[in-house]
């Protein structure tokens, strides 16, 4: 165990050697907690919770890389369709999670700022309730941003923001010449800054993006890894790996101009 260990170290010393660019935003589609419970032989719940430990851990290895924003996709508006019994438990589980950052002394420490994105009109009041106050109890924070995606659909956002941007149009708010790149980002993100996203991370050995994030990624054209461990089995070389993705891009862009 000790040799395997002394490895891992090495490997990972090598990885950051490699990471000459650090990136300013990372959204994660956190895949593979159902699949890896029927692996390890466990209910899903309890995948579940095991993915959001190592959500948890994130805020460390964030911390220590100097990652100033990362977007979760932790629940999507398809993952509604799910058994019911499921999502009563994910959403158990996201008000525990949401109640712990209050008191979270990483939070307070590394003044993390929490913020969900997503549709709160298809949430339940208890859970609304929770974030709401994780929300504020961070919102003076400026070290650290971390965005929960829940009941989030990347189509979904831009209709929302396009229905408002027509209803101002009408209303006679909005001139038609007025509407830009910005305003419609200030329509998708309303009170919320959130920068372009630089490097999409996707577990589970699934190859698609699942329309995440549309406006921030794929209009940016942000680096894209996909990895094989599900996401309980997340680790810090699985980010460095990333890392050395987006860092190899970012070189090789700035050879050719």
């Amino acid at each position: 165990m000790a040799v395997q260990e002394c490895l891992y170290r090495l490997y990972e010393r090598h990885l950051r050697s490699q990471c000459t660019h650090i990136p300013c935003h990372i959204a994660i589609i956190q895949d593979g907690n159902r699949r890896f419970a029927k692996m390890a032989g466990v209910q899903v719940s309890q995948g579940h919770r095991m993915g959001a430990d190592v959500t948890e851990r994130m805020l460390d290895w964030a911390h220590e890389l100097s990652i100033s924003h990362i977007t979760l996709y932790s629940f999507s508006t398809e993952n509604f369709r799910r058994d019911q019994g499921e999502v009563s438990d994910l959403f158990e589980l996201f008000k525990e999670k949401f109640r712990s950052f209050i008191t979270d002394e990483r939070v307070h420490k590394y003044r993390i700022r929490i913020r969900m994105l997503g549709d709160r009109s298809l949430l339940p009041s208890d859970l609304l309730a929770v974030i709401r106050e994780a929300e504020e109890a961070s919102a003076h924070y400026d070290g650290f941003f971390l965005n929960i995606a829940i009941a989030y659909g990347g189509r979904n956002e831009i209709v929302h923001a396009a229905r408002e941007i027509l209803a101002g149009v009408e209303a006679g708010e909005i001139p038609p010449d007025a509407i830009t790149p910005g305003l419609v980002e200030k329509h998708l993100y309303p009170g919320v800054t959130i920068p372009p996203v630089d490097l999409i991370i996707r577990t589970g050995n699934e190859f698609r993006t699942s329309n995440f994030l549309p406006w921030l990624a794929s209009g940016h054209e942000s680096a894209v890894y996909f990895c094989i461990p599900f996401w309980p089995q997340f680790r810090m070389i699985d980010l460095l790996r990333a890392i050395r993705v987006y860092s190899q891009r970012l070189d090789a862009r700035q050879m050719t101009t």
